[in-house]
């Protein structure tokens, strides 16, 4: 969590264990404030000290408030986030991935990590934290009230992803992508924060999914039906943040059905819907969603085919005669119809575009599991309405 100018005190539930469908936001409990304005502490391990400023926001971790390095330090800004709870556990992940993401220009710098020993009560454990002008994502869109452009949108969603590719390749979820966790620097420049409930996954297979904010978990994982969190769903994460970005709005969960109205190229939508959409059909890692947004599909061009016998075929689109009309030809001519495309696939036949596709003129649900397919290594001839039935002989 980091704040901005100006910005009122909020409660974010980044780290939350939540089941609704949109965060609560309520207003933090003062006679609850683990530090004051005008209060210095200092650091035992670095002996900086910093003076207390203000309030900034509070979530899962504890607290969190602007602050002013005193003395003089290379290192240490000027003007940090001192984020504080009576928690260690938490305060231990942020504090190592601090030092696993030091200097990484994608990633909230963690300049301090120190214990608090007040004169009464209980411990108190902080980290000093670069702090983002802008504050985090929702807030910035708040105010914007603008999607950005497609440009600007793959170039900072792509910096993001360089984190968490150094997290996935150490099989390491992050599980809190949130525009509450992204932060908007200079720039604009995003930068991703709060590793609190970062978990390493002894295989590919996932943890355990317990502790997720609801506003971008997987629907499948909130409503039960999944039980570990893998790294496709922090794909999924990166997905709702990408729809964020372009539509300008970060309140509310993008639904898959939203996707074609937005204003980036079909490339960008078809991404995004298959971040969304059916969760084996996902990207599997930041890796695979990094080598997406770096390298369009192959356009969708027909092939060649001399013959339907054997064949095992399916078909999209908007055709001249009726589907059935067009099975029957297809079988009388020696192929295997198919309701839709499998891995069993050999060729697929394009009617018209369907306007309402999920993803634009060539992503709708048939064409993007031809293009995945494809991609695993699939030989799959595309034909066109009227090969079809020149080689159908109707």
């Amino acid at each position: 969590m980091a704040g901005h100018e100006g910005e009122r005190p909020v409660r974010s539930f980044s780290s939350a264990t939540t089941r609704s469908a949109e965060p609560a936001r309520v207003t933090p409990d003062p006679t609850r404030r683990l530090l004051s304005p005008g209060q210095t502490i200092q650091s035992p391990e670095t002996l900086l000290a910093y003076r207390v400023e203000r309030f900034l926001g509070e979530g899962g971790f504890g607290q969190v408030y602007l602050a002013r390095r005193l003395g003089r330090s290379s290192v240490v800004a000027q003007a940090v986030c001192i984020k504080v709870s009576g928690r260690i556990d938490g305060w231990l992940r942020e504090a190592y991935f601090g030092q696993l993401l030091d200097g990484h220009p994608r990633a909230i710098r963690v300049y301090d990590a120190f214990p608090l020993a007040p004169q009464e009560g209980r411990v108190l454990y902080c980290l000093a934290l670069e702090y983002a002008r802008h504050g985090d994502l929702r807030t910035f869109l708040q105010r914007a009230d603008k999607g950005w452009t497609e440009k600007t949108v793959r170039r900072e969603i792509a910096g993001i992803l360089e984190v968490l590719r150094k997290l996935h390749r150490g099989q390491l979820l992050h599980r809190d992508l949130t525009p509450m966790n992204v932060f908007v620097c200079d720039g604009p420049s995003l930068k991703l924060g709060d590793f609190g409930i970062v978990r390493q996954q002894s295989d590919r297979g996932g943890i355990a999914a317990g502790t997720m904010n609801a506003l971008t978990a997987p629907s499948d994982i909130l409503a039960g039906a999944v039980p570990k969190w893998q790294a496709r769903d922090d794909v999924y994460q990166v997905g709702q943040l990408l729809g964020m970005l372009v539509k300008g709005d970060a309140s509310a969960r993008l639904r898959t059905s939203e996707i074609r109205r937005l204003a980036c190229g079909d490339h960008l939508k078809e991404i995004i819907h298959r971040c969304l959409g059916e969760r084996r059909k996902r990207y599997e890692s930041a890796d695979d969603l990094i080598e997406a947004l770096r390298n369009p599909p192959a356009p969708l061009k027909a092939g060649v085919l001399r013959s339907l016998k054997g064949v095992h075929l399916a078909f999209t689109g908007i055709l001249s005669k009726r589907r059935n009309e067009a099975a029957k030809a297809a079988r009388r001519a020696g192929a295997v119809v198919h309701g839709g495309p499998s891995a069993r696939t050999t060729v697929i036949v394009r009617g018209r575009p369907n306007p309402l596709q999920a993803a634009g003129r060539d992503a709708g649900l048939k064409l993007m599991e031809i293009k995945r397919l494809r991609a695993k290594g699939h030989k799959i001839t595309l034909l066109n309405e009227r090969q079809f039935w020149r080689l159908a002989r109707v």
